[in-house]
């Protein structure tokens, strides 16, 4: 009731519907002339929902969800895609500042929301397709750290790469990211698909790979374990020296 900008970042749309709409919940604070920015990954349609409740108060509603990892979340230098109205982006823009250094504005309330399970998404179809290319560089007696640097340096590089792989080599699997939270955001694209009547060919596959993930390994493992599937079915493993447990950011502020 007290402040002008109101953020919630929450793991599922069902938390955050609670956390809102529930008796004494955040709505319920909500007056004229404040911003509710919905940070967490979740369902277009849910924000938009909400954000007609958010509205009614005299509230402007955002959503903002982050991309980038918790490594850089951790210091600041995350992505934050917001949706809504324009005028109230500039508002807080000092405040989107402060958290994240690459700031993008989306259009309106929802397409925020879009995007984040898009990228989501193509991060999901990287990390599946990495446990492939990591099979058969084992099995082709590859040097697994010259074959890290090679896809690096190459056009099959993706920023999953560069990160996830080196906790995969490690064997920690540690990318503060669970297996859990992937299957949400594979199935909020998979829906998004289903909604707008364009059956797609990779998503359903690759959340099956995640589903049986969840099923192997639990719905609280590191998302990455999700290559282990191919390391137990060949009687393999990808690990090498030379990597770290877990992800730090060292890239400098521009």
């Amino acid at each position: 009731e007290e402040v002008d900008l109101i953020i919630t970042c929450l793991p599922s749309p069902k938390i955050c519907s609670e956390v809102m709409e529930a008796k004494d919940g955040v709505i319920e604070g909500l007056s004229k002339n404040k911003v509710w920015l919905e940070m967490s990954t979740t369902d277009e349609s849910e924000v938009k929902r909400i954000g007609k409740l958010v509205t009614a108060k005299g509230t402007t509603p955002l959503d903002g969800p982050v991309s980038g990892g918790c490594h850089r979340a951790a210091t600041g230098n995350i992505a934050i895609f917001v949706g809504g109205e324009r005028k109230a982006f500039e508002k807080i823009l000092p405040a989107l500042t402060s958290m994240g250094r690459k700031i993008l504005h989306t259009g309106e309330l929802g397409t925020a929301s879009v995007l984040k399970v898009i990228t989501n998404y193509l991060a999901s179809v990287h990390l599946t397709a990495l446990g492939e290319a990591w099979t058969v560089a084992k099995k082709s007696n590859l040097d697994l750290n010259k074959t890290y640097k090679g896809i690096a340096v190459s056009s099959g590089n993706s920023f999953v790469h560069e990160t996830e792989s080196q906790v995969i080599l490690n064997g920690s699997y540690n990318i503060n990211f669970t297996m859990d939270l992937v299957e949400k955001d594979m199935t909020l694209f998979n829906d998004l698909s289903k909604k707008l009547k364009t059956p797609l060919e990779i998503s359903p596959f690759v959340l099956d790979i995640f589903k049986d993930a969840n099923k192997k390994y639990g719905s609280r493992a590191w998302s990455s374990m999700v290559v282990k599937r191919l390391e137990d079915k060949f009687g393999i493993d990808f690990r090498t020296s030379g990597f770290p447990e877990e992800l730090t950011d060292n890239e400098k502020e521009e």
